[in-house]
């Protein structure tokens, strides 16, 4: 009996990816799950500004391709991102990408509001990010860096991706300091990680304290997840915490 031969295989084939990505109804799906979040078809198809039936096609063929996974709760379905690997891709994209003409008061609110504070797939970024991360430094919870990103001198690093130039270290009063405020560090991962921010050009946390400090200012209600994007708006007991604790004024 004939054995089969293993397939060949050439280089990555990218254009399939971009084949995917080509669709600005399919982009907006995957933008609107970029926090890693679990959303239903319904209100991915409301995001997209397409039909049901339409969605129905764009999720298919995202799940098919490896993008999302579905689950199941009773009778209705949600899809997510199938890893933190999709949501940098969506963010090299976004950095890559030509902004988009605003035509509303509606896209224009949106698009400051995603600057001003936003989610990287599982921790904080835009300004509200890279602030924090720099209130720790200052405070020094964190030491190694100073939050700055600078092309001309990063070797490794790029904009939109997870940094490796720098070896930032929670400290023992970051550690206290977490510990004080509640936030739970998950075990088994590194405690701190860091993104080049792409809207400011700065690192923002990433890691097991960016994911706690999420959390955990969700909890406290310092600020509120927008139910199918990744805008964060600050609350306002939110901005007297983050005086308090942080040192940091939101306007």
């Amino acid at each position: 009996m004939a054995v089969a031969k293993p397939e060949a295989y050439g280089d990555v084939d990218i254009s399939a990816v971009g084949e995917l990505v080509a669709d600005p109804g399919r982009c907006r799906v995957l933008l609107a799950l970029g926090d890693g979040r679990a959303l239903a078809a319904s209100v991915l198809a409301a995001e997209a500004g397409v039909a049901p039936s339409t969605a129905s096609a764009h999720l298919a063929k995202l799940t098919a391709a490896g993008l999302l996974r579905v689950e199941r709760h009773g009778r209705h379905r949600y899809y997510r991102l199938t890893s933190a690997r999709v949501g940098e891709l969506l963010e090299v994209m976004m950095r890559l990408a030509p902004p988009r003409p605003v035509r509303s008061l509606r896209e224009g609110s949106r698009a400051a509001a995603l600057r001003a504070a936003r989610t990287c797939y599982d921790h904080l970024a835009g300004r509200l990010g890279v602030e924090l991360m720099s209130a720790m430094l200052a405070k020094g919870h964190l030491t190694g860096g100073d939050g700055q990103y600078d092309p001309a001198t990063a070797v490794g690093d790029r904009p939109s991706a997870y940094g490796s130039d720098i070896d930032y270290t929670l400290t023992d009063s970051g550690r206290a300091f977490l510990a004080g405020l509640g936030v739970h560090l998950p075990p088994r991962r590194t405690a701190v990680r860091y993104c080049v921010d792409w809207s400011e050009q700065r690192h923002h946390l990433a890691g097991g304290v960016g994911h706690g400090l999420l959390a955990r200012l969700t909890d406290l209600d310092w600020l509120h997840r927008h139910p199918a994007n990744r805008a964060v708006q600050i609350t306002e007991t939110g901005k007297r915490g983050l005086a308090e604790h942080f040192a940091l004024t939101w306007p």
